[in-house]
């Protein structure tokens, strides 16, 4: 083996002697340059919303996979791996101490000027429904209805008996039809058709 070599590599991490990146590093890279709107897009879900919190887990997420690569590459099912690490985010970032804390408001003091397309009256009290769940509850219920997956490819996503994974978004859905039952006169009164 050549000496240069030997010093580029170190504990099995091969490191471009140019710019210092590790094949890691670029692995990791191209990987978040790929799936970061996706991920975006399923915290949001997983959030029912909350784009800041949703910010927040894609980051710690991405962090635990930066830190767990080799496993995640090693993994029989990446997406699945993926879909893991975010709701175990969501669950760790809902215990945190200041988390429970926060009061949450009736009325927002600022609102944004335009909602996106798809957010209305009946958008906001889905998201609203959503909120109300419990992070493992809202978690089936995202990864069966809004990504349909399967009960096996969700329970996997969760580390769960796919017969949680049928009670949990039963209940959830149950929670969301009374939720929304109780939000309708309200979301109807602002021009919502039923």
């Amino acid at each position: 083996m050549q000496p240069g070599r030997n010093r580029d590599r170190h504990r099995g991490v091969r490191r471009d002697s140019g710019s210092g990146a590790t094949e890691r590093d670029e692995q990791f890279h191209a990987f978040v340059v790929s799936r970061r709107p996706r991920l975006l897009h399923t915290a949001t879900l997983l959030t029912a919303g909350d784009t800041h919190l949703a910010e927040d887990l894609v980051q710690a997420a991405l962090t635990k996979l930066y830190v767990a690569w080799p496993a995640f590459k090693r993994a029989d099912n990446p997406d699945g791996y993926v879909r893991r690490v975010l709701v175990n985010a969501l669950i760790d970032e809902k215990r945190r101490i200041w988390r429970r804390r926060e009061q949450t408001m009736a009325v927002l003091p600022d609102v944004a000027g335009d909602t996106p397309s798809g957010a209305g009256p009946a958008g906001e009290a889905v998201k609203q429904a959503l909120r109300e769940l419990p992070p493992r509850m809202r978690a089936a219920v995202v990864f069966r209805y809004f990504y349909d997956l399967d009960v096996a490819a969700t329970a996997d996503a969760l580390s769960c008996s796919e017969g949680n994974v049928k009670s949990q978004t039963a209940r959830g859905l149950d929670r969301l039809r009374a939720a929304l039952h109780q939000a309708q006169p309200t979301f109807l009164s602002q021009g919502a058709t039923p």
